[in-house]
């Protein structure tokens, strides 16, 4: 990798982690100039301004994150098993300060989705990646679940009910409302069976 690409992606793994952290609105492009140990100069090379970067962090960093973190819950050949172990191994794993802090992508999604257009489009196309990746998974196995489930719509209701868990922990600061609300997430997927 050249030098210009690693420091492309030096600046959007640090101004990821500062906007997960503060917030996109919050986040000072001072502090992570000082983070990279650039200047100026360098940042305005590769990124013509704060939104730019914003959405650089959306696109590159977070969305395939969050995408691959999802896929290999769903596609195993059994969907329903992977879904329940993925969020139960969540749950269990998550620290209490992780939790509080709440999801990166779920925190961008709250600020900035109803105050600039282009973040409302870049998360509205990332769910419905999501929400795809979820649903066809279901469909292929759908011999093997009740009759009449709408995949879209059951994709939607487990992507909104974790990013509900997510919301409610953090401003809670409450890891158990996290666990609970997962735990019947679970029991709501392993119905979904036949």
């Amino acid at each position: 990798m050249r030098d210009a690409e690693q420091t492309r992606q030096k600046i959007l793994d640090i101004s990821a982690d500062e906007i997960h952290q503060n917030g996109f609105t919050a986040t000072s492009l001072s502090i992570i100039l000082k983070r990279c140990d650039i200047s100026k100069g360098a940042l305005y090379h590769h990124f013509s301004n704060k939104m730019e970067l914003g959405y650089a962090v959306f696109e590159e960093v977070y969305t395939p994150m969050f995408l691959s973190m999802w896929a290999p819950a769903v596609e195993i050949e059994d969907p329903i098993s992977g879904l329940c172990n993925f969020f139960e191994d969540m749950s269990k794993e998550m620290s209490c300060d992780e939790v509080v802090c709440g999801c990166p992508l779920n925190n961008l999604c709250q600020e900035m989705s109803g105050v600039d257009e282009g973040f409302r489009l870049r998360i509205l196309n990332m769910q419905q990646q999501l929400n795809h990746l979820i649903a066809f998974n279901l469909q292929r196995v759908s011999s093997e679940l009740r009759e009449g489930l709408d995949f879209n719509q059951v994709a939607y209701f487990i992507v909104s009910s974790f990013h509900g868990s997510s919301s409610l922990s953090k401003s809670a600061k409450n890891k158990d409302l996290f666990d609970k609300v997962i735990s019947e997430l679970c029991c709501y997927i392993r119905h979904l069976r036949k």
